[in-house]
């Protein structure tokens, strides 16, 4: 597991209206996002955005392509991996630049919530961007300089991760965390890696969202409960 980066002493700005929902794969976000966005909209204008950079749905349509669908998903999810590994070095130029270009569009998609939240509309962001542990994984920085000797590599390096150091500048009103122990990930996603699911599952709890509300719900107990709970959370905001 990689070790917290430093931030800057600037402690941001809160986005009013918007609720981050984290956790492991499994934890059930995609669904909890989704059913959060139905019940605030009875209270007047909520969208719900993606901040991540790989969406699971993405690779489910890709298994589902005819006779090589399968195949192709797990090719494409090994070399991410290989890719997204921090204990490895950066396999190319090539692929450091296709990375800082991923960090890029996860900028412009904050930038969309930050005029979401100014024109206030509530946003329910699935995954949000953090600067304290590098790592897609994690929704933190995917380069760092210490995974290159490359002078192109490790430039584009330090300018992502100035570029995150301004993404986590704008903290969500509330962050809601999904916990789940290892067996349970498992269990929900069985074509997952059991040591990447470890590895989030370890990390999750040490992001601080530099210093943001935090609302911590079990995500083993009935789906209903989490709901209420998140919602709950949400309105005493």
């Amino acid at each position: 597991m990689p070790e917290p980066m430093h931030s800057d002493a600037d402690q941001g700005h809160i986005l009013v209206g918007v609720f981050a929902v984290v956790g492991c794969d499994g934890t059930g976000k995609s669904t909890l996002t989704r059913d959060l966005v139905t019940e605030l909209r009875a209270q007047g204008p909520a969208k719900r955005r993606y901040l991540g950079l790989v969406s699971g749905e993405v690779g489910d349509k890709i298994k589902g392509l005819p006779f090589i669908g399968v195949r192709l998903e797990d090719n494409l999810h090994r070399k991410a991996n290989r890719a997204l590994d921090m204990e490895k070095p950066l396999p190319g130029v090539g692929t450091a630049i296709i990375m800082y270009l991923f960090s890029i569009w996860r900028s412009f998609l904050l930038h969309r919530v930050i005029r979401l939240s100014r024109r206030g509309v509530k946003v329910i962001a699935d995954r949000y961007p953090q600067v304290e542990i590098p790592g897609f994984h994690y929704d933190g920085p995917g380069l760092t300089e210490a995974r290159t000797s490359n002078w192109l590599v490790s430039k584009l390096a330090a300018r992502e991760q100035k570029m995150y150091l301004w993404m986590a500048r704008y903290k969500p009103s509330l962050v809601i965390r999904l916990n789940i122990d290892v067996e349970s990930a498992f269990a929900r996603k069985p074509d997952h890696d059991i040591a990447e699911l470890q590895d989030k599952i370890a990390t999750m709890p040490l992001l601080k969202f530099r210093g943001a509300k935090v609302c911590e719900i079990d995500a083993t107990i009935p789906y209903q409960d989490v709901l209420a709970t998140a919602l709950a959370a949400i309105n005493d905001c």
